[in-house]
Parts: structure tokens; sequence; C-alpha cells
């Protein structure tokens, strides 16, 4: 009941600020170009690139994205909640833009990272590339994921991860994937990391996941242990 009702309060304070910007978008849609989507969700576990950003705890997020009416530009604040360098909320804006090639979709994006409250000295601002290129052939999908950051949040400075992930759906509500990728980072731990799952849409906009998370890093506490993470999500 404790780590409900903590997860309740700590949902109101991380998702606040998205719900006052989904009230104002949906106020000005009809006098803005483009469509506005807003989701939110909780899970057992910050997973991150196969480690955890909350020390094992349970997490919430939201977040809300505008884009434009050729699907081609998108604008995304975010928050979520962590547990790292003495912050407990970690705020995003993403930007980027949706093409498609040869059959093949792109998301191309910058993120610009806040951690909030953080303790004095911590380096807590952080700027993240992303290349995703993805592919679907009726049930399958696959996805190779590129991400950079020049300087990291913390102590860590440059890191780079790259990702293969492949998924099947089994139903029109079922999906399994499996992703490996490897992370290597100045001044912290290398790793490979790797994640075997499934999603289930439970209606229209409420999904559920259901995750095996993993690493090869030797490094005592629960950032780099291996979990199963079960999270649920809402999108509307």
């Amino acid at each position: 009941m404790r780590i409900l009702t903590t997860a309740l309060k700590t949902t109101v304070l991380a998702t606040a600020p998205l719900l006052i910007l989904a009230s104002t978008a949906q106020a000005q849609a009809q006098d803005m170009p483009g469509r506005w989507s807003f989701s939110a969700g909780a899970a057992s576990d910050n997973r991150s690139k196969d480690a955890s950003k909350s020390d094992g705890d349970p997490f919430v997020w939201g977040a809300a994205e505008w884009e434009s009416d050729s699907g081609l530009f998108y604008v995304s604040p975010a928050a979520e909640t962590i547990k790292s360098g003495g912050s407990e909320l970690e705020v995003e804006l993403a930007g980027g833009v949706r093409p498609q090639w040869a059959g093949f979709d792109f998301d191309l994006n910058v993120a610009h990272k806040w951690r909030v409250d953080a303790n004095p000295g911590y380096d807590a601002n952080a700027w993240e590339f992303t290349a995703d290129m993805k592919r679907s052939i009726g049930p399958a999908s696959a996805r190779l994921r590129l991400q950079h950051s020049p300087d990291g949040a913390g102590s860590v400075k440059s890191w780079t991860w790259i990702a293969v992930r492949g998924g099947w759906d089994f139903t029109d509500k079922l999906n399994v994937s499996a992703e490996i990728g490897r992370r290597e980072q100045e001044n912290s731990v290398d790793y490979t990391g790797y994640n075997i799952g499934a999603s289930y849409a439970l209606t229209r906009n409420l999904e559920a996941d259901l995750r095996w998370h993993g690493t090869n890093a030797k490094v005592p506490g629960e950032q780099y242990a291996d979990a199963l993470v079960a999270g649920i999500s809402v999108s509307f």
C-alpha cells in the first residue's frame, strides 16, 4: 500500500506539467496546424539501454507529442522519475524528423535532458542524438538504433549505444520482441545489454508489457542487475 501511495503521488508530480500542456494544446488544437498526442505509464523499474535509472525501484512517466500534418516533423516534452545524483525527476525536450525511404522508416532526433534538483556539482544536463531505422513486413518488424551523447549526465562523459531489435505480432494485440545492444562509455563501464518480452493491448489505448532485462556488466548494485520488469501505459 505504501509503494502504491508513493507511486500515485509521484505520478501526479511528474505528469502534472504534461497534463497542463495537454489541456492547453487541446484548447488550441483548432487554431494550430498538426496534431497532439499524449501518453503516460508506470513500471516496476526504469530501464534505459537495459540499465536501471531508478535503482531498481518503480517509476512513472508522461509525455506529449506534437506532430506536423505531414507526419515528418515532431516535438516531444516528457518527464520520468529516476534516482540518480540526488535527483528524482528527469525532464526532456526532444525534436526530430520521421522520413521514409526505400521501404524503411527513419526517426532522427535530438533530445536535451535535465535532472531536477540534483546534488550540487552533479552534471545534471545532457544532449542525446538518436537515429532509428525500422522496417515491418507482415507480422515481422526490425529496428536498428544508434544513440550518442557527447557528454552524459553525472560522471559519464561521451557514450555510444547501438542496438538491434526484432519483433513478431502473434495477434493484433500480442507482440513479442527481443533486443541486444552494446554501450561504450567514457569514464564508466562498457557493457552489452539485452531484453526479451511481450506487450499486450488490453484496450485500444491501454497496453501492458512484461520484459526481462540483463547486462554483462559485473558491477554491484541494482543499476546493471538482471530484472523482470512489468509496465503499463495509456495513450490518447
